[in-house]
């Protein structure tokens, strides 16, 4: 399983982003897919999932109403679209796919199985 993150950059506060993880080698459609990121100096941290059907959805608190996860099953891709961007939003940004077809949505790290390799977001003040 492959797992190809991008869109990060750099963004002044305010700004959008928007990342996509395209993934290859398993049934796409059959897993639940995650977001997690770490800031400089912080563990890896939980910021949204999507049920592999896509009509769960799961974000962490500080970016709820300025996140949106979702995914194209047709495309075997995974998005977040990032609006409001805060510098506290600085982070390197990981796609992730759970470990069991078609379970329960969940946010915890152990429960995914496959990993990009990070794309950085920087957002300036």
């Amino acid at each position: 399983v492959q797992l190809q993150a991008s869109g990060g950059g750099l963004v002044q506060a305010g700004g959008s982003l928007r990342l996509s993880c395209a993934a290859s080698g398993r049934t796409f459609d059959s897993y639940n897919m995650g977001w997690f990121r770490r800031a400089p100096g912080k563990e890896r941290e939980f910021v949204a999932a999507v049920s592999w059907g896509g009509a769960t959805r799961y974000y962490t608190d500080s970016v709820k109403g300025r996140f949106t996860i979702s995914r194209s099953n047709a495309e075997n891709t995974v998005y977040l679209q990032m609006d409001s961007l805060k510098p506290e939003d600085t982070a390197v940004y990981y796609c992730a796919q759970s470990r069991v077809v078609r379970g329960t949505v969940l946010t915890t790290e152990t429960m995914y199985r496959y990993w990009g390799q990070g794309t950085l977001v920087t957002v300036s003040s």
